[in-house]
């Protein structure tokens, strides 16, 4: 996959429409994107805890590697949020979950990254706020720090619920975005090798088994650096789907990983091989979260693989639920239903109708016993 030239957008959203209809992706009606003309605005849920949210965006890069996907950048970047626990209340800005030059290019990829499910038009996907807030001061005091890997081919900002939701219980929690893999991502400007700010995905959808592998070592390698760049010693990882994966992998690696929590990711490649974290009893407590509507054979034959040693592993299904249940489309996705621009099959298909707060509870449940607050 990485001999492969990059597409450039144009070529990519083409690409991406045909890989869509191929997926049997169905086009909006006419009369409901002349309703939605103007672009819905969608709204995330506000965290239940006693602490306000805090937001920082960093810019981070790591010149001992090599970006896998686009080698004429000569270095890895990476772009980070950093959510702390504020005095709640305040009047600082809240963090848009996309940037206005992100949401330009989501509104031309949601619909491909996600075929057949997200509406191709009716959207203001610029408009939707985060419940983190800007310039806000951090509580005083030393509080356990989270990381957070997404999906293959989403960005972090569509962990923002979760993420808030646990920093307002009293954690420190870190989105990861992994550039190239991400739908797209916002940097602070360009730089040699990358002559735009925003670098939207270079996955495809033909990716084979050595492709595979490349996404999760590099999200591994990601990890691990953010851990060194903040100084972490101690740290829990989440993630979900190939997020899920690496965090998994990233556990098993570093010893600075206390507990880990894999929400519907593969613990084997495309070819069937086992990950090294499947192979052996763990000695820290990892959790193997799913859905009743995402559950497959080939999770079963991985995840079992791993359960089948012993150790403080365990295995939890959600149900009427599915696989983007874990970010926050279990959230937008609903509002897109109520206003005609998803049917009831595709809400199903993606999020299922699981009840609101059940992924939080479970995450932080298990983050409170193995690296409480």
């Amino acid at each position: 996959m990485t001999d492969n030239p990059a597409p450039g957008r144009r070529t990519f959203v083409k690409g991406g429409v045909a890989a869509a209809l191929a997926l049997g992706g169905a086009a909006l009606n006419p009369a409901q994107a002349l309703a939605s003309s103007n672009g819905m605005r969608l709204r995330l849920p506000a965290p239940t805890g006693p602490y306000g949210v805090g937001a920082e965006i960093r810019y981070l890069v790591d010149r001992s590697r090599n970006d896998p996907w686009t080698p004429a950048i000569g270095v890895r970047e990476l772009m980070v949020t950093l959510l702390r626990p504020t005095v709640p209340g305040g009047r600082q800005p809240r963090l848009p979950q996309l940037t206005p030059a992100e949401a330009r290019d989501f509104t031309d990829l949601a619909p491909m990254v996600r075929a057949p499910f997200l509406p191709a038009a009716g959207v203001d996907w610029a408009a939707t706020l985060t419940h983190a807030r800007t310039g806000t001061a951090p509580l005083p005091g030393r509080r356990p720090t989270l990381l957070h890997s997404p999906g293959g081919g989403d960005s972090r900002t569509m962990g923002s619920v979760l993420a808030a939701e646990l920093v307002s219980y009293g954690w420190n929690v870190v989105l990861v975005d992994h550039p190239g893999d991400a739908s797209q991502v916002e940097f602070p400007g360009v730089r040699p090798g990358r002559s735009e700010r925003v670098r939207i995905t270079e996955l495809r959808p033909d990716m084979d088994a050595a492709g595979f592998r490349t996404m999760i070592g590099t999200r591994v390698a990601d990890l691990r650096f953010v851990l060194d760049a903040l100084g972490l010693r101690r740290a829990g990882l989440y993630g979900h789907s190939a997020g899920g994966t690496a965090v998994a992998q990233a556990f098993h690696e570093d010893r600075r990983v206390v507990a880990a929590v894999n929400m519907e990711g593969y613990l084997d490649g495309l070819d069937g091989e086992l990950f090294p974290v499947a192979r052996q009893r763990p000695d820290r407590p990892l959790l193997l979260a799913g859905t009743d509507g995402f559950r497959d054979a080939r999770f079963d034959r991985s995840w079992s693989a791993l359960l089948a040693h012993g150790g403080p592993v365990a295995r939890r299904e959600l149900a009427h639920a599915n696989h983007w249940a874990f970010t926050d489309y279990a959230a937008l996705v609903p509002q897109l239903r109520r206003a005609g621009l998803m049917t009831a099959e595709q809400r199903a298909g993606m999020v299922g109708t699981v009840r609101p707060g059940a992924v939080s509870q479970l995450v932080r449940g298990f983050f409170a016993r193995h690296l409480p607050v």
